[in-house]
């Protein structure tokens, strides 16, 4: 049947969306297989079990076989250091010496006008001579009152006679007491002139010491005045300054022909060449293993890869805190613990050359004490 299609009137069109045709999708992709499980490699296992415990082993290895040697960069090179001063006062006249300079022992470094201790040793000298003089003196007069002596005893004995044969006449009736009265006078002089002689005889034979057959050098006098000589010669012996050691002379820059100098000042140094040796402060906790004698190596700063050997010379008395000028009070309560440092003396070995190293070089020392932490814990 045919049916009959109206045609819309004007203004009744209705416009319909013809229907769409659906868009072709694409497929989906078929799911992933899932991973296959991997099988544990047996040497990663391996190696972490035994890495650790390789790791653990060397470290205590390292810590038991350590601890042997005792190392510290606490340590300076020393050497003896002498304070040049003169012995005398006086002005400089001559200069021997320029800083830094190397000297030997008994070498002039400088020179002290010795003009005044010329004259004290010509006096000196006379003074000696008179002294000597003098002690023979006391020796004539020693000899003259001996004389004295004699003659005032001989005189004794004469009165003595004269004075028994007048009191035998006046026994015998022949004289009359009167008559003893001068000779009995005389005898009394006599005596008393014995006594004062024999007293004059002393005193001559005490200054002589009490010895009149003394050697007139042993007389102290003449010692005194000996003595007097020798000081005179030593004052002027000490006009020429020298070196009291091989070494080298420094603060010398200031030292000018002209300058007086008084006795006593120091006015040089020289630090010895001779004597050297390495001052380590260890700390306390360190000193647990060392003893005089070890073995120990230096390295100095200042030559990169050379090594010095040494030892062990001594342990100092007491920490460097207890030589300070102030040394510390913990008696305040303010007081907080510091590990001290004691020194050690470390000598050189001889083949060591002192022009190489100076005094205040700053080294490494690494003492061996012989013992590993291990030996440590079996008491050996």
């Amino acid at each position: 049947m045919n049916a009959r299609v109206t045609e819309p009137k004007q203004g009744e069109a209705v416009a319909v969306d013809a229907p769409k045709v659906a868009e072709a999708k694409p497929a989906p992709e078929p799911a992933p297989a899932a991973p296959q499980p991997k099988k544990r490699n047996p040497r990663r296992i391996v190696l972490m079990a035994v890495v650790p415990v390789i790791l653990v082993a060397g470290g205590a290895w390292f810590y038991l076989n350590g601890g042997r040697y005792e190392e510290t960069d606490n340590a300076y090179v020393q050497q003896a250091k002498v304070a040049i001063s003169a012995d005398i006062a006086g002005r400089i006249t001559t200069v021997n010496v320029i800083e830094n300079q190397t000297v030997k022992a008994g070498d002039a470094l400088f020179t002290i006008d010795p003009e005044s201790y010329q004259i004290a040793l010509d006096q000196a000298t006379a003074a000696l001579a008179s002294a000597r003089v003098n002690v023979e003196q006391l020796r004539v007069a020693y000899g003259t009152a001996q004389a004295a002596l004699k003659a005032a005893q001989t005189t004794l004995d004469i009165q003595q006679v004269s004075y028994d044969r007048q009191s035998a006449l006046v026994d015998q009736g022949v004289n009359s007491s009167a008559a003893l009265d001068q000779p009995k006078l005389s005898l009394q002089q006599a005596q008393t002139a014995v006594v004062t002689a024999q007293q004059q005889v002393a005193a001559a034979a005490a200054a002589l010491a009490g010895d009149p057959n003394i050697a007139t050098d042993k007389h102290p006098a003449v010692l005194a005045a000996l003595a007097q000589v020798e000081a005179a010669k030593r004052n002027l012996n000490k006009t020429k300054v020298v070196a009291p050691a091989d070494g080298i002379v420094a603060n010398v820059s200031s030292l000018n022909p002209g300058q007086f100098v008084a006795a006593g000042t120091t006015i040089a140094s020289l630090v010895e060449t001779n004597g050297l040796w390495i001052e380590a402060n260890f700390k306390e906790t360190q000193l647990t293993g060392i003893r005089v004698g070890q073995p120990a190596e230096i390295k100095v700063d200042a030559y990169p890869g050379v090594v010095f050997e040494g030892k062990v010379e001594s342990i100092g008395a007491a920490t460097g805190s207890e030589f300070s000028l102030i040394p510390a009070q913990n008696a305040t309560g303010n007081w907080v613990k510091v590990v001290q440092r004691i020194p050690i003396r470390i000598a050189l070995g001889p083949e060591t050359s002192a022009e190489a190293l100076r005094t205040g070089m700053s080294t490494v020392v690494s003492v061996d004490t012989g013992a590993s932490t291990l030996d440590k814990m079996l008491g050996k």
